[in-house]
């Protein structure tokens, strides 16, 4: 069967049949890509514990669709896409392990299918190395099974930017048959048939995944989606050449169909679209010039929220890559373009650009997990840098640029690791506290149906099957005069720090300390009226 796979840019514009080639598994580089999807998978399950309970943000996503625990308050920079993900689990299961084995076992079936859109772009060899590159960060490794959007954008980046270059390629080569017909070359009509009908399919399949792939990462973030698109977007209205009306649809649906659900949401639960976007601004500290590079340096010690960021940047061990990448990046655009195949190159940087820009320069806080749609594009233009410095040296220095290589790579492996082994430490201990403190207030009597409101709320919340509630801060979604009435009917606890001081709804409420929390729990006379 004719494969349509590699048909790539530079066939697309070079006069001349397209050449398909790669008609067998091991040719068309199945094996390296499964190989680094497995192994991103396995990874995942020995180094990240399925039974580390969920974190902060997860415990709202999850809460939306477990039947177990009330819905938390979902803010306004939230999309809904990370809680029908895990719906398959949570809607029916509470179990944590089940929910982590469930979510590697995807994101390494979502990373090969990932790496695909990009056959017949680069070489297979490229492709695995960008994946295992990606794939090994401790960033990666961490939220790969996490219940969070940011590895999922990642992956619908690399899905819609590849199969864009992929649409364009087959349209490209399209015109070139149609030119060559039109001159007067003669071919057999059946092969011709046969590749205009392989060239139709792939075609066809491009504008799908490049749709597709806008659709994932506008459910999952919509403002992330914009970001990524723009250079698409970009190219198809300003590069009269590449002008292609149904690919530019086909991004335009993507991104509406993934964005609608967080649009209608907007209007229905956030007083307008305006007002959703302007309260994001507000919870993600208000959205104007704040050089962040410098917290992103310091979060890639494995710190998952850098907010405040203070203290000194990670050790050079730890973020030589990130110092790295960038020049692997530069050395890979000017190694596609001598090779007159710059547009492959320069589109997936532009997109890693501009996705970066509003985590280094919009924001005045940093976490790790922002920058991963950007590394993903980006290892891919690296891991080409790498391959050509391992091949293209000549017979003497060869053999020292793939030591120097080597080395370099086992250097980052065992820094990688040393850090997700440190927040996976941290992360756990933090998780079992949270579970330590729901099993305390059910001690106490503070048992489903239940409120608890202040200090961490909505973890402690979740944890003990209870709602939460604050009065103030970026998760405010009740009043003091809500609080007492519940007070009247379930338990109520308010949590403040240890020492700290209470509410004033709960200032005369007898309090108990436990761990790292002081709980103030609403008396029993409150529900019997007195």
């Amino acid at each position: 069967m004719v494969s349509s796979s590699n048909v790539t840019v530079a066939e697309a514009r070079r006069p001349g049949p397209v050449t398909v080639t790669g008609t067998s598994w091991r040719e068309r580089g199945e094996g390296w890509l499964w190989g680094v999807a497995g192994a991103f998978t396995a990874a995942q399950l020995a180094l990240v514990r399925p039974g580390t309970g969920l974190g902060w943000d997860e415990s709202v996503y999850v809460s939306q669709v477990s039947p177990d625990a009330p819905a938390a308050f979902f803010s306004a920079p939230r999309a809904r896409g990370v809680s029908w993900l895990v719906a398959p689990i949570a809607s029916w299961s509470s179990s944590t392990p089940l929910l982590r084995i469930y979510l590697a076992v995807l994101s390494g079936l979502a990373l090969y299918l990932a790496l695909r859109a990009w056959r017949g772009l680069f070489p297979a060899r490229v492709l695995a190395g960008a994946g295992a590159l990606f794939a090994t960060l401790w960033v990666t490794l961490f939220y790969g099974p996490q219940a969070m959007p940011n590895y999922w954008v990642a992956i619908g980046a690399l899905v819609c930017v590849g199969c864009f270059l992929r649409a364009q390629a087959h349209r490209g080569a399209r015109a070139d048959r149609t030119a060559r017909a039109d001159g007067g070359e003669r071919a057999e009509d059946g092969e011709r048939a046969d590749h205009a009908a392989v060239a139709d399919r792939g075609h066809r399949a491009a504008l799908w995944g490049a749709g597709a792939g806008a659709a994932l990462m506008a459910v999952m973030r919509p403002t992330d989606a914009v970001w990524v698109t723009l250079p698409l977007l970009a190219v198809l209205v300003c590069v009269r050449r590449r002008w292609h009306p149904r690919l530019l649809a086909a991004l335009l649906a993507g991104l509406t169909a993934g964005a609608a659900p967080w649009v209608i949401e907007a209007y229905t639960a956030y007083g307008g679209l305006r007002q959703r976007l302007s309260d994001g601004s507000r919870v993600q500290g208000g959205l104007g010039w704040n050089i962040a590079v410098d917290d992103q340096l310091r979060s890639l010690g494995g710190r998952t929220l850098c907010r405040p960021c203070t203290g000194g940047p990670a050790d050079l061990t730890v973020t030589f890559w990130w110092y790295l990448l960038p020049v692997l990046a530069v050395l890979g655009l000017v190694v596609a373009v001598r090779a007159r195949r710059a547009e492959v190159t320069l589109i997936p940087l532009a997109c890693a650009a501009t996705a970066a820009v509003p985590y280094l320069f919009l924001i005045g806080y940093a976490a790790p997990r922002f920058l991963l749609p950007a590394y993903a594009l980006l290892f891919l233009v690296a891991a080409d840098a790498l391959a050509h410095l391992v091949t293209a040296p000549g017979r003497t220095w060869r053999p020292v640029a793939v030591t120097l290589v080597a080395l370099v790579l086992a250097g980052h492996l065992v820094a990688q690791y040393a850090v997700l082994e440190r927040t996976v430490e941290r992360t756990t201990a933090s998780r079992e506290n949270w579970t330590r403190t729901a099993a305390e207030l059910h001690r106490l009597g503070v048992r489903p149906p239940c409120l608890v409101t202040g200090h961490q709320a909505i973890p402690v919340g979740f944890y003990a099957r209870c709602a939460s509630g604050n009065t103030r801060g970026n998760n405010a979604n009740t009043t003091r005069g809500e609080i007492l009435r519940t007070a009247e009917r379930v338990p109520v606890v308010a949590l403040t720090a240890p020492g700290a001081a209470p509410p004033a709804y709960a200032r005369d409420w007898p309090t108990h300390r436990f761990g790292g929390f002081d709980f103030h729990l609403a008396p029993a006379g409150l529900r019997d009226g007195r």
